[in-house]
This record gives C-alpha cells, sequence and structure tokens, in this order.
C-alpha cells in the first residue's frame, strides 16, 4: 500500500529533489547506502553537469559517467548525458548506430538540439525507465531500487511533466509509446516516489511547500513525506535547558580553566539555542504548510564526507516519518 507506512526501500523508483544546496545528493547516497546494506542492487542516477555522489563513497573516486560503474558493493551509479542517451535510443530504434553517431557529429543538428525544449527530460526519464525495467536471465530486476538525483525544486516539475506533455502532443508512433511508458512509470504510486529534501530554514521551508502543492495540482506523482537535513540538535543536556542564561548570570571575571570567560561562553550557547529553536519553528512550519509527516536527519558537525557519515544518516532516513505539530 501506497503512503507513510511504506518505507523507501520498498519502492522501485524514488526521485529526490529540493532546493539548491539541501544536501538531496547525499540523502541519494544513504539511501543507496541503505537499500545495499538491505541487500538490494541499487542504480543511482545524476542528471546534473557534475557527479556529487561517487565522491561521497570515495573522494578520490574517477567520474562514473554515462556508462557508469559499481562504486561500493551492491550500488551502481551513472550520470545521464542527454545527447549519450539519445544516440543510444536511436541507435535502437533505426538499428544503425554508425548513421547516428554521423548525424551526431554535425554541428547543425546539435544546434538544432539545443534549441529544442523538453527532449532532454523525456529522453532522460526514458533511460530512467529502461534502468527500472533492466531484467536479470531469470527475470529478476537487474536493479531492485533505481535513485534519481533529479533537478532542484524550480526544474524538477518541468522534469517529470514532460513525458505528459509528449503524450499529450504525440498522438501515434514509438515516441508516443514510448513517453506512454514513462508517464506510466511516473504516476505509478506504488513504485514511484518523489521525495523532497529541505533545510529547517525560511526560504527552502517556503520553497517545499510550493512544490508539494504544485505537485498534488499538477501531477499524479505519488509524494508522502518531506526529508529535513541537517538539522541541529538540542544544544544542552536535558535538565539544563537554560544553560545559556546560567552562564551570563556568573560574573565575568569567574576563572573557568581551559576555557573562555563566561561572556563568550554564553553568546555561544545563547546562538546554539536560537539555532536550534529557529530549526523546530521552521520543522512545524513545513509539516502545516505540507500536510506531510518528515524525516528529520541530523546535523553532522564536519558535514558529509564518506560512507561512514552516510551510514550515521541512514537509520534516521529509514525511519517512520513523524507527524509534528504546528
Amino acid at each position: 500500500m501506497s503512503g507513510p507506512g511504506q518505507t523507501l526501500l520498498e519502492r522501485r523508483l524514488v526521485i529526490v529533489t529540493g532546493k539548491g544546496g539541501t544536501g538531496k545528493s547525499s540523502v541519494v547516497a544513504t539511501l543507496a547506502l541503505a537499500g545495499a546494506q538491505h541487500g538490494l542492487r541499487v542504480a543511482v542516477v545524476e542528471v546534473g553537469l557534475e557527479e556529487q555522489i561517487p565522491g561521497l563513497f570515495d573522494p578520490a573516486a574517477p567520474p562514473v559517467g554515462y556508462p557508469g560503474r559499481e562504486i561500493h558493493p551492491g550500488v551502481t551509479a551513472l550520470r545521464i548525458d542527454p545527447y549519450a542517451a539519445l544516440a543510444e535510443y536511436l541507435g535502437l530504434q533505426i538499428g544503425v548506430r554508425g548513421v547516428v553517431d554521423l548525424v551526431f557529429r554535425n554541428r547543425a543538428f546539435r544546434q538544432l538540439m539545443d534549441a529544442t525544449p523538453g527532449w532532454r527530460e523525456l529522453i532522460t526519464l526514458g533511460k530512467v525507465w529502461h534502468l527500472e525495467q533492466m531484467r536479470r536471465d531469470d527475470g529478476s530486476p537487474t536493479y531492485d531500487l533505481v535513485l534519481v538525483d533529479a533537478p532542484a525544486t524550480g526544474h524538477g516539475l518541468t522534469f517529470l511533466d514532460v513525458p505528459r506533455v509528449a503524450v499529450s502532443a504525440v498522438r501515434m508512433g514509438p515516441l508516443r509509446r514510448h513517453s506512454g511508458w514513462v508517464e506510466e512509470m511516473i504516476r505509478d504510486t506504488q513504485r514511484t516516489l518523489l521525495l523532497p529534501v529541505a533545510l529547517a530554514e525560511e526560504l527552502p521551508a517556503r520553497e517545499t511547500a510550493e512544490l508539494v502543492e504544485r505537485v498534488r495540482e499538477e501531477t499524479g506523482v505519488a509524494i508522502d513525506r518531506v526529508v529535513v537535513n541537517a538539522v541541529a540538535p538540542a544544544p544542552f543536556p536535558s535538565g539544563l535547558d537554560d544553560l545559556d542564561r546560567h552562564l551570563a548570570a556568573l560574573p565575568a571575571e569567574t576563572p573557568l580553566p581551559g576555557l573562555p570567560g563566561p561572556p563568550v561562553l554564553a553568546a555561544c550557547a545563547a546562538h546554539m539555542r536560537a539555532r536550534h529553536e529557529l530549526n523546530r519553528h521552521h520543522l512545524a512550519e513545513i509539516a502545516r504548510d505540507t500536510g506531510l509527516p518528515l524525516l528529520v536527519l541530523p546535523q553532522l558537525p564536519e558535514g558529509v564526507r564518506n560512507v561512514a557519515d552516510l551510514a550515521r544518516l541512514a537509520g534516521p532516513l529509514l525511519a517512520a516519518p513523524e507527524a509534528r505539530a504546528a
């Protein structure tokens, strides 16, 4: 059954989006690691100009490119280059790859394609569909889980809506048929989920609410939870919720061996409290404005640098989403 009770690893396709800088690539990498640890064969797809995810598993990793390769046991990554995907598609349709390669080297053809809207999104999603459909010799899926590091929020809906537009505009032929298959995959609420990633800050919170509203109004894509990344933890131990005020009340000359004076400590503690309280406010705001439960990921002091850091986020990412009161 579709809904928050279904874990992220039970989907076939998870499309991760969010405002730039929210850490969506880290979320994709964490989900890929978690899937592999649960015995799934995972494909990770990047669609941007630069690869981010291989470096999260191994900072020294060379690019994977369009052919892709295994970057961790059970995790295969690739970056979809639209021209490479289009050449592959046309080669399969025409059956003469040499002719396709010759056409693609033509400068006028590439200029025409660069000026044509929508084809990049359509061919990219077509490649995603192909990955989701791939089967092994025994009939089992080549990949149990396909994860897409999708364009940032502003472009994400256009990315998802292109197959519907193509189906509406093209009445027959292979393009109509293949676009229909892609649209069916995107709108299948049992196998496909759109997963927004936000920060507990004003602008990402607002953009996430707008994204969810537009998804509900304009698409049939399932969306049942929001990931809120890098949330500051409670700054003080239990029972010392007003530690900053106690520090501020100390005489400025109070000796604290090995530590700055009370005014400096009080200012730092007050900043930590304010950051935590602001995060709590925006968490409640995201929950209220989207009407969705949240997956809250903790802020890591040094960010996400390697597999060990990803592993620290896996538990919260696979937890049951939390409904939060405004």
